[in-house]
């Protein structure tokens, strides 16, 4: 097919979203290669977002046009080799297993604390917070913390475990708010470094360490925003982890995105340059995963909030762009600016939710009314 009939395709695929190539709206493609349609149709959202880091096209607002694109589905008519490889792969090698679960660490957790200082905000939380009763990212991050406290009915001197730990500031805020003593897992060696430091006056211990290894008992387990990096051919095992290291009056609270579809396809692009070996489960999946070993105490979802969320961040690293600019090049702000547009526009358009997840061994007795 020449190129003429790949722009006519791709115009009429386009119309259908209400997105229209070279026009005066927000959404509007506007583009400066024309290899790309060809690009495109070759190698579906990898080619996608490739054309872009390399400036072949642009859009005033890109996550309205990726809200418009997803919204009307038109990105499953792009399903190309990549995109069944990269489901194939996710579905049957288990990528997270050794020496690959710290892959993700190395590959996005350790880009440098600078990037991640100037985009999440006053405290380094890099999951969605809690808008609910808030206007601010930094209020939203903190309400999502206390969230979780209360859904686990924290108390003094508890012993708390954070599976995927981050930079330590979930337990920073439990041990400061809550009197709790923690340890936190995480397989970032940027991470860890930073979180002992934070850390360093609080009854915590932070490990570089695979949560597989974990067998010691914990009053209370949360993990946020880790659960995506664990992939499927491990949900039973990061369950039976939890379970084995659950007191059985404790509570867990997963905190993890979540997907509509079964079973969920990593996109190629996200899966080449943002999160390697990752995937986002499905609810089937995860329910099948805790069957036998908890009971499903709430199920919650605020995955609206995640728009909020990567806004909040996009703005917060345009500002800090200046004095990013210094440690990093153009490509990786456009790949940047694509990863938070897409991101949003997956959220803002409901194609996958945010959920937090209650969990008992036994169940509560009498029940148990969880906070929102």
């Amino acid at each position: 097919m020449n190129r003429d009939s790949l722009k006519q395709r791709a115009t009429a695929l386009l119309e259908l979203a209400g997105i229209h190539i070279d026009g005066d709206a927000p959404t509007d493609l506007r583009v400066h290669d024309d290899r790309l349609y060809a690009r495109v149709f070759a190698h579906g959202s990898l080619g996608l977002g490739e054309a872009y880091m390399d400036g072949w096209w642009d859009a005033d607002d890109l996550p309205g046009l990726f809200t418009r694109l997803l919204s009307s589905h038109i990105d499953q008519e792009l399903k190309t080799l990549d995109t069944l490889l990269t489901h194939l792969k996710a579905r049957f090698v288990n990528l997270q297993r050794g020496e690959h679960a710290f892959e993700i660490g190395r590959a996005h957790y350790d880009l440098g604390n600078d990037l991640f200082q100037a985009m999440l905000g006053k405290r380094l939380v890099y999951s969605c917070g809690y808008w609910a009763e808030v206007k601010s990212l930094d209020d939203a991050q903190v309400a999502k913390l206390d969230l979780i406290c209360r859904k686990l009915r924290l108390r003094p001197g508890q012993r708390v475990l954070d599976i995927g730990c981050g930079w330590g500031e979930a337990l920073k805020f439990a041990a400061e708010r809550y009197g709790i003593e923690g340890v936190g897992v995480t397989v970032s060696q940027e991470q860890a470094e930073f979180a002992r430091e934070l850390c360093t006056s609080l009854p915590i211990d932070i490990r570089l360490q695979d949560y597989r290894e974990l067998d010691e008992p914990f009053d209370a387990i949360f993990s946020i925003g880790m659960f995506e990096h664990v992939g499927a051919l491990n949900y039973r095992r990061y369950f039976e982890v939890a379970r084995r290291c659950l007191k059985e009056d404790g509570l867990f609270v997963l905190h993890s995105i979540g997907s509509n579809s079964t079973p969920s396809r990593p996109d190629p692009w996200i899966e080449k340059y943002i999160f390697p070996n990752s995937m986002i489960p499905s609810a089937q999946q995860v329910a099948e995963a805790l069957q036998d070993l908890f009971v499903v105490e709430d199920w919650h979802n605020f995955g609206a909030d995640y728009d909020c969320t990567l806004m909040a961040w996009r703005a917060n690293f345009d500002a800090g762009w200046p004095a990013l600019s210094e440690c990093y090049d153009n490509r990786f702000q456009r790949m940047w600016h694509f990863y938070l547009g897409v991101s949003a526009a997956v959220f803002r358009s409901r194609r996958d939710q945010l959920w937090q997840i209650t969990l008992s061994p036994y169940g509560v007795p009498g029940g148990y009314r969880v906070p929102r």
